[in-house]
């Protein structure tokens, strides 16, 4: 059970070691794009590519995808960024259990959006954790896992990519143990759980009063997507890429959070709250990303002009 691109490397390295996969389950088709276009989900993609049969409900829960799960008489059902929490009924079918690959080190980042939680928040390291599925969100003993840092060169997509590669070679170590019996889950500690709810638009908005660092981490945290955004003459502005500088000049009186301090071919320097942050891709309104010499060229900014000025949550 998978979706995103996140979940088609555990679902290769099952193919790879030889496990008979009797379906795949994953979310429905949904509209993409501004075109709004039907779309597969990645994963389904991947296992028609495969010949294996596909299962999309709408709702697990439902009696008919319970039944249907049945007839299949899984040992294992395997989970990796699937979307839906299953139903006690799913939970018991299978005789080795349910496991989940969870993009985090549980208990900390419960929840849909571990990723992007962990690099915003300036975590150092990260990790993949396999767990036993119950009924609660990620609250499961834990089978094993494997921890990767976070550099600052990383954004939320090559984190996907590494904890999606690290949680299919950690998948393919652990199964033999669960059917070998050998596994020893340890329960989590769940005055230690943090949760990594769904991303909202309040999330992506920049206030320029954080510090240029927390600026940083939310700017790469949200790449590739949503993108991170601030607003530039009662526009959205994309902040898709900026550095950090937490020493040099200290704000003038007259500066504020927002203000543009400096334009250089490095960049847009703007005050944070403490340091400052250099803008160097965005995207305005209606265009394209462009770096922000382009953005500097069209003439739509300049030095005293302050970014955030409206919100557009």
């Amino acid at each position: 059970m998978g979706t995103p691109d996140f979940a088609v490397p555990s679902l290769r390295a099952l193919i790879a070691e030889g496990y008979p996969i009797a379906a795949v389950v994953t979310q429905p088709d949904r509209p993409k794009g501004r075109k709004r276009v039907l779309t597969a989900p990645p994963v389904k993609i991947e296992a028609q590519a495969l010949g294996i049969p596909v299962l999309q409900p709408e709702k697990l829960r439902h009696a008919s995808a319970i039944e249907e799960l049945a007839g299949f008489a899984p040992d294992l059902i395997v989970t990796a960024a699937y979307g839906q929490i299953l139903p006690k009924a799913v939970l018991a079918l299978p005789k080795f259990g349910c496991i989940n690959v969870h993009g985090s080190l549980l208990p900390k980042y419960r929840g849909a959006a571990p990723i992007q939680y962990a690099i915003m928040n300036g975590e150092q390291e990260t990790g993949v954790t396999i767990m036993y599925m119950e009924e609660g969100l990620d609250t499961g003993d834990m089978i094993s896992t494997v921890r990767i840092p976070i550099t600052e060169a990383d954004d939320a997509g090559t984190l996907f990519d590494k904890l999606s590669r690290e949680g299919a070679e950690l998948l393919r170590r652990t199964i033999p143990q669960i059917y070998a019996g050998t596994i020893k889950a340890v329960p989590q500690q769940d005055e230690e759980a943090t949760y990594a709810r769904m991303l909202t638009r309040a999330h992506e908005y920049i206030d320029w009063s954080k510090s240029a660092k927390d600026i940083f981490n939310q700017v790469r945290g949200l790449r590739p997507w949503p993108g991170a955004f601030t607003t530039m003459n009662d526009q959205v502005l994309k902040i898709w890429r900026c550095e950090y500088r937490l020493t040099g000049s200290e704000p003038q009186s007259t500066q504020e959070p927002g203000e543009v301090i400096r334009i250089g071919p490095d960049g847009i320097e703007i005050r944070c709250g403490q340091g400052t942050a250099i803008l160097t891709e965005v995207q305005p309104a209606g265009k394209k990303a462009m770096s922000a010499a382009e953005l500097l060229n069209s003439g739509r900014v300049k030095l005293g002009d302050r970014l955030g000025g409206g919100h557009h949550i």
